[in-house]
């Protein structure tokens, strides 16, 4: 095995890894590109429960966009809870329109959740806010997330996966 790294010339690393950086740098600026299209600061999400079945499975992607006009009843959105880190995904149940302020009250509920979502926001929270929501859902690709959910869930193959494809490009003769 040794001797596969050793029979490797430095330009033909320096090759591979030059190709990596711009695929990684590709990936970068599509993402980029896509979150100034949709107007939305993650646009692409992984449903990563099963709190809006049938509609949306575990492992679905779901393809997120802002749009200009208010959110309404039955939309389903992406949002953020004060103090977590990853993103829900939930129904509009009930939109308030404050008149004095001008503002948006929103609230969710999981397709498959017996209750609204007011148990999951921060401590004290009752309504979600336009700067909570991420993104609309406009479309969706099942259960190609379940990628990420098993990485995420064993890190080990992450890890192998990453070893795998770093010895694949090493070895790799022109």
């Amino acid at each position: 095995m040794l001797d596969v790294f050793r029979g490797t010339s430095f330009r033909h690393v320096a090759s591979q890894g030059i190709s990596l950086g711009l695929i990684i740098t590709s990936a970068l600026i599509i993402w980029k590109a896509l979150m100034c299209f949709t107007g939305s600061e993650s646009p692409v999400v992984v449903v990563l429960s099963g709190s809006m079945e049938p509609g949306f499975k575990r492992g679905d992607i779901l393809f997120l966009k802002m749009g200009d006009s208010p959110i309404s009843t039955g939309e389903i959105v992406v949002f953020h809870v004060d103090g977590r880190d990853i993103p829900i995904v939930h129904r509009v149940i009930k939109v308030h329109h404050r008149q004095e302020s001008n503002d948006v009250d929103i609230l969710t509920k999981g397709d498959n959740n017996w209750g609204d979502d007011r148990a999951l926001y921060a401590t004290g929270q009752l309504w979600l806010h336009q700067h909570h929501i991420m993104g609309r859902a406009v479309g969706y690709l099942p259960y190609l997330g379940m990628v990420t959910i098993v990485m995420t869930s064993y890190p080990y193959i992450k890890f192998l996966l990453i070893g795998v494809l770093a010895l694949l490009v090493i070895t790799a003769k022109d």
